[in-house]
């Protein structure tokens, strides 16, 4: 940044001001972009998102503590549902940027797939 700076005087430094600040905004969406939330100390992560996107969940295969919420977001052009294998709940069509939340109160296995597309499987493992 220094060499802008040097360089450029005055429009170095704001060329440098919009670089770092460009890299800051990448981090944190970068950061949002794997959880919906992210713990402090001592505090308990209870929120997770699933993206859809490609005819996939992603990812394929989270798991969660007891009494966490997890966050279906579909970023496909096309609807998709979500809707548990053993009945535990099911979404409605999800058209793009439409999300479904569930909570899961209860430890265990809950395998999914898209009812309107039966191949994307997916599951949330409970602890």
């Amino acid at each position: 940044m220094k060499v802008l700076e040097n360089k450029f005087g005055r429009t170095g430094r704001t060329i440098a001001t919009a670089i770092t600040l460009a890299f800051l905004a990448l981090v944190f969406l970068t950061a949002g972009a794997t959880n919906t939330a992210f713990a402090r100390p001592g505090e308990k992560l209870t929120k997770y998102e699933v993206t859809i996107d490609n005819f996939s969940f992603g990812p394929a295969d989270l798991t969660v503590p007891a009494g966490s919420t997890v966050t279906w977001v579909n970023h496909d052009d096309i609807p998709h549902t979500v809707v548990s294998t053993e009945k535990k709940f099911a979404s409605q069509a999800l058209d793009t940027g439409d999300k479904f939340s569930f909570e899961f109160k209860t430890a265990g296995t809950y395998e999914y797939f898209c009812s309107l597309h039966p191949r994307m499987t997916a599951k949330v493992v409970v602890q």
